[in-house]
Order: C-alpha cells, then sequence, then structure tokens
C-alpha cells in the first residue's frame, strides 16, 4: 500500500474556505505531508522557539481538532480510490515517524 498514490483532504475549521487537499506520490509522502501541516502550525502558534519539539499525542491532538482530515488511497485492483479516516491516518503517521527514528 505504500507505494500508492494518496490524496489528503483537510478542513482546518468549519469555514469552508479553508477545505483543501494535497497530492502525493505515495503513503508515506502523505505523511510527512500531514506532519508538515502540524509542525507549520507549531510554528505559527511558536514563532520564537529556533526548536520545536512533539511526541505523537500532540499530533493526534492536532488531527483531532481538524475539522476533516482524510486520505484517498490509490487501489489499482478497483482501479478507484478508497478513502481512509482520522484515525487510520493517525496509525499511518506513527508507523511512519518510527519507522523514520530506526
Amino acid at each position: 500500500m505504500d507505494s500508492k498514490h494518496t490524496i489528503v483532504l483537510v478542513q482546518y475549521t468549519k469555514e469552508l474556505a479553508t477545505r483543501t487537499y494535497m497530492d502525493y506520490e505515495t503513503v508515506p509522502l502523505a505523511m510527512d505531508g500531514v506532519c508538515q501541516i502540524f509542525e507549520k502550525r507549531l510554528k505559527e502558534l511558536n514563532p520564537t522557539l529556533q526548536n520545536i519539539t512533539y511526541d505523537i499525542t500532540d499530533l493526534y491532538t492536532f488531527v483531532d481538532q481538524l475539522t476533516d482530515l482524510s486520505a484517498l488511497v490509490f487501489n489499482p485492483a478497483i482501479n478507484a480510490y478508497t478513502p481512509h479516516d482520522k484515525e487510520w491516518i493517525k496509525k499511518r503517521a506513527f508507523a511512519h515517524l518510527k519507522r523514520q527514528v530506526q
């Protein structure tokens, strides 16, 4: 599943104008993208800090606070995209980050 085209759909607030999407060639790149969204938000909230650290629970809290976050992963067996919810994204992001530190 990791090498499949992935579209991440996000809505930051209840305002419809905050809806957007990001397009990635693979699931791991999409999980990097989700982490980058969170890291960007942390920098916005802490502009004077040079180094910002966080743990997985911080990322989970951020994901849960988003109005909507989902991923569409291409499934060549059915030639269509399979939808995945926030919980799936959290599990995949955790596994991805875990692989990065090993």
